[in-house]
């Protein structure tokens, strides 16, 4: 018989922020190893293109305007994921956001504060939570996966913000791993490095970060939404089942180097 543990048929993968970047790449990787997917995104605009993007691997795809940083919100577009597909299998909390303006820690505003950690970390908690129940009720043996950052363990000075909420990212879903292990769920963190999206474009394409970021990357290029579906697809696997807790730094040897 074939050694065919990647082959995602039936599953359903759940990925917040999954209309662009990091989450499309991962999505795109999950529905051509065979999940349905659905993506919970902000901006119409850019569901609408993500879902269009995705047709092209013949599996069912749900796109949902859903902020995550509003409790209710997630547990309406929970349940509306729900009634389309019945389960959900693997759960991406991916969606963030990043720190405005640079300015120094002792200037920091709460407003400030409180925009990144509502959607990074409370976010990530609503849609964890409510996705943990389902599976623990349902009885189904699946994956917590959280995008972190390097500025949980790298200094993000000015950014103080946004490198607690991804911490914390890497905290909670540690925990999570051993709670949840007695019922087969596995849970996971993701750390990308620099890697060219929406999010980071402004910055990678500034003459500093080309002459003094690039040249750190051993890699030496920036990476890409579509350098995390391999690892999605085996988080999302049977491959993965005795692996949990783990922290996944995608940075093409940036932090080693």
């Amino acid at each position: 018989m074939a050694y065919s543990p990647f082959d995602l048929t039936g599953k359903v993968a759940l990925i917040t922020g999954g209309n662009s970047g990091i989450g499309l790449g991962m999505a795109r990787a999950i529905a051509q190893a065979g999940a349905d997917i659905v993506i919970w995104g902000t901006n119409a605009a850019k569901n609408a293109a993500a879902k269009a993007d995705l047709a092209s691997a013949g599996r069912r795809i749900m796109t949902l305007e859903c902020d995550v940083g509003d409790e209710a919100a997630v547990e309406a577009a929970f349940a509306r994921t729900l009634e389309e597909f019945g389960h959900v299998d693997g759960c991406f909390a991916n969606a963030g956001v990043s720190g405005r303006g640079g300015k120094p820690f002792l200037e920091m505003t709460s407003e400030e504060w409180h925009r990144v950690t509502r959607v990074n970390l409370d976010g990530a908690f609503y849609t964890f939570r409510t996705a943990a129940r389902h599976m623990v009720a349902s009885h189904i043996e699946g994956v917590l996966v959280g995008t972190a950052s390097l500025a949980a363990i790298e200094a993000a000075p000015r950014s103080e913000h946004y490198a607690a909420t991804k911490g914390g990212m890497i905290s909670m879903v540690k925990a999570m791993s051993v709670e949840f292990a007695r019922y087969g769920i596995r849970a996971h963190s993701i750390l990308p490095g620099w890697i060219e999206t929406n999010m980071t474009a402004n910055a990678v394409a500034t003459t500093g970060f080309q002459t003094k970021v690039l040249p750190r990357i051993p890699m030496r290029r920036w990476g890409t939404g579509d350098d995390f579906g391999g690892l999605a697809v085996y988080l999302m696997s049977s491959a993965s089942r005795y692996h949990t807790g783990d922290t996944f730094v995608i940075d093409g040897g940036y932090s080693l180097f």
